[in-house]
């Protein structure tokens, strides 16, 4: 099914995490949003801190979202909660929505870090390669973002993540999930 970006009922899911390295779990929170910046459904998932389970953490919170009308998915970087690497590939293969993933510096990559910290790093190595190669963006605001993209064009991406972002680099479901994240994450430490 073709993107629609001028569809004034556009919408977005936005995913993002929040964690601290020292809990075992992330909290990961999916924001859909609309073209006119309205939120219209929330979920959470959890995945685990250094683990291999953020994949399914992203495909759960889109399948208890339980939303046909979501067109397209903004997620907020691929290797979260500590080197938890998500199958960029997997998400699209399953969801069939095209899909934007997002880092907001530029780098040499994680590879030294991976095998730094993981006594046994050849699987997240190999997830990570999988990952492939981000594209420059940049923003009507100025600013400069990297993407891998599924299901669509780099300028394609450009134009959506214009769409959605109001200031800086961060588009507005993604920011929102990440605010949702972070909120569920220190509530969950406040009843420990």
């Amino acid at each position: 099914m073709p993107l629609h970006l001028n569809k004034p009922a556009l919408r977005c899911l936005g995913i993002a995490e929040s964690f601290v390295r020292t809990r075992p779990h992330s909290v990961l929170a999916g924001a859909v949003m609309r073209a006119d910046r309205r939120v219209d459904g929330l979920a959470y998932a959890r995945a685990t801190v250094g683990g291999d389970d953020a994949t399914e953490a992203v495909l759960q919170i889109y399948s208890k979202l339980d939303r046909s009308d979501v067109n397209v998915l903004l997620l907020g970087g691929a290797a979260i909660s500590w080197f938890n690497i998500i199958d960029l590939d997997l998400v699209f293969e399953r969801v069939h929505k095209p899909l934007v993933c997002l880092t907001y510096e530029e780098s040499p990559g994680l590879e030294e870090y991976i095998r730094e910290y993981f006594l046994q790093p050849d699987e997240k190595l190999r997830r990570y390669a999988r990952l492939g190669t981000r594209v420059s963006v940049r923003l009507k605001t100025g600013f400069e973002v990297y993407v891998r993209v599924l299901g669509m064009t780099a300028d394609e991406a450009r134009i959506l993540l214009n769409k959605f972002t109001l200031d800086g680099r961060v588009p507005e479901p993604v920011r929102v999930a990440r605010l949702a994240a972070r909120a569920a994450l220190h509530s969950c430490e406040e009843k420990r």
